[in-house]
């Protein structure tokens, strides 16, 4: 196990230690430059995706609405509660503005990398649709390039479909118990009850399942969050005036200063959103869209969400209560805690455990797919899948139930940094593709079109699946 260890310890300095976080920026910042700032350019349009109007008519299908609000369960988790919190107490109130910095190119980098895994989805016989890097690859790169596919699906399986659910598990687990006394033997039974439930009813329940869970998390945690803003407006302006003159180095919270503010804003934010690394772009490719660029604005859409508005939440409420102490070392859902309960009462201990079991549910849900998906890659066979939902069960429950049984999973991120430069090699060589779809998007709109459609046929050298693409302009 040591040997083991150590290996997937060097994947994660080769990956995470040293070069994948430049790059991931280095890169978010050419192709928000590529693009003409194209996540500015079309910010308006991203919340047309929150109105009545993205229904589909084939129930097989789902909505632009209801993969935007799979991908914010997955992105909006734990980094979102306690990774700001352990970015600000490391980095400062400058990680804040940093984790700002690497939203906004990430949000050209999630467009970018969904919209193409949309040009390249594929139907299946139940109507519904199947897509990611993997197919990304196999179809857009070609088969010589089928070993790089296989590298990615494998890395996703094990990471996201086999690993993250066990810490998820056994971070609701832990809130459960130290909340309200609760059992993790009971906790981690209803939990596999519940997963069970919905991974069961496929693609279309686990949509149905966010597009509750997803706006009720989210909206009840923002809520809080402008409750403690309102009560504390005299500190907000305070709070930000340290946010900038920490991130620039005028002032120095914590040792290593800006460095430290750098650091920790750009690892956690990459961690919190998610761009980039390839997940996200699985459930994008199920939305049943127009215009695979429509599809990328909305998963831009979700990298806001989850960064600017509810990472920006959770350092507010920080920052502007009694507890904060630059440095200090403490658990990062602790100092969340601590800080609400400062504002508000300790009754808010009980809310943010619920918020964390959303939270951690949906993500739950999200990384199953994330794991289906990448096994469809390999199979067709329904024996399959149904192993896997049987395995994920059993991993969420261990996790839940056996706290130390996580450890068995230290090659989780490592093998996610491995996924993230799989994918942005994948999206270095069909930018010029994406160039071109995008291209179509604009023109269209130049010429008077409010909802862009797509027409294959327009792109008769690429490998593309026609039948996905059956909408008419209106």
């Amino acid at each position: 196990m040591s040997f083991l260890e150590s290996i997937f310890g060097t994947i994660g300095d080769l990956t995470w230690g040293w070069s994948l976080i430049p790059f991931l920026v280095i890169f978010g910042g050419f192709l928000t430059i590529a693009t003409g700032f194209v996540q500015f350019r079309y910010f308006k349009r991203m919340f047309r995706v929150l109105s009545g109007s993205n229904q589909t008519a084939d129930p097989n299908t789902i909505t632009a609405r209801e993969a935007l609000f799979v991908s914010i369960g997955g992105r909006v988790g734990g980094g979102n509660i306690a990774g700001v919190a352990v970015a600000i107490t490391l980095g400062g109130p400058g990680a804040v503005f940093w984790m700002w910095a690497i939203a906004v190119v990430g949000m050209a980098t999630s467009l970018v990398e969904c919209t193409l895994a949309q040009v390249y989805k594929r139907r299946q016989e139940d109507g519904s649709f199947r897509g990611g890097p993997a197919r990304m690859i196999l179809h857009g790169l070609g088969e010589n390039y089928r070993w790089l596919a296989v590298i990615y699906a494998v890395c996703l399986v094990a990471a996201f479909g086999i690993g993250f659910p066990a810490f998820q598990g056994n971070t609701v687990a832990g809130a459960a118990e130290n909340a309200f006394g609760l059992s993790r033997l009971i906790t981690g039974a209803v939990l596999t009850v519940g997963t069970g439930y919905i991974v069961f009813g496929g693609m279309q329940r686990i949509a149905k399942a966010s597009d509750i869970i997803v706006p009720v998390m989210a909206l009840g945690y923002i809520a809080m969050a402008l409750i403690v803003i309102v009560l504390n407006i005299g500190d907000i302006p305070a709070a930000f005036a340290s946010i900038f003159a920490n991130a620039f180095g005028f002032e120095e919270a914590v040792s290593g200063g800006m460095g430290a503010a750098i650091a920790q804003g750009l690892r956690r934010g990459l961690f919190s959103n998610e761009a980039g690394l390839g997940s996200a772009p699985n459930v994008a490719a199920t939305a049943d869209v127009r215009h695979p660029i429509s599809q990328g604005i909305t998963q831009s859409f979700s990298v806001f969400v989850d960064t600017i508005v509810i990472c920006s939440c959770t350092a507010l409420m920080i920052l502007v209560s009694d507890v904060y102490q630059p440095g200090a070392d403490i658990d990062g859902v602790v100092l969340t805690q601590n800080a609400l309960a400062d504002s508000l009462g300790n009754w808010t201990s009980y809310f943010l455990t619920l918020a964390v079991l959303l939270f951690a549910f949906s993500s739950i849900i999200y990384n199953y797919y994330l794991g289906e998906n990448a096994i469809s890659v390999f199979t067709k066979n329904r024996t399959a899948i149904l192993v896997f939902k049987l395995a994920l069960m059993a991993i969420v429950f261990l996790g839940a139930v056996a706290p130390g049984a996580t450890s068995v999973f230290f090659f989780s991120d490592p093998l996610m940094g491995v996924l993230a430069i799989v994918n942005l090699l994948a999206l270095m060589m069909l930018f010029p593709v994406l160039a071109r779809v995008l291209s179509d998007f604009d023109k269209q709109l130049k010429a008077g079109t409010d909802r862009p459609v797509f027409d294959p046929a327009q792109f008769p050298d690429l490998d593309l699946d026609h039948s996905a693409w059956n909408k008419k302009a209106e």
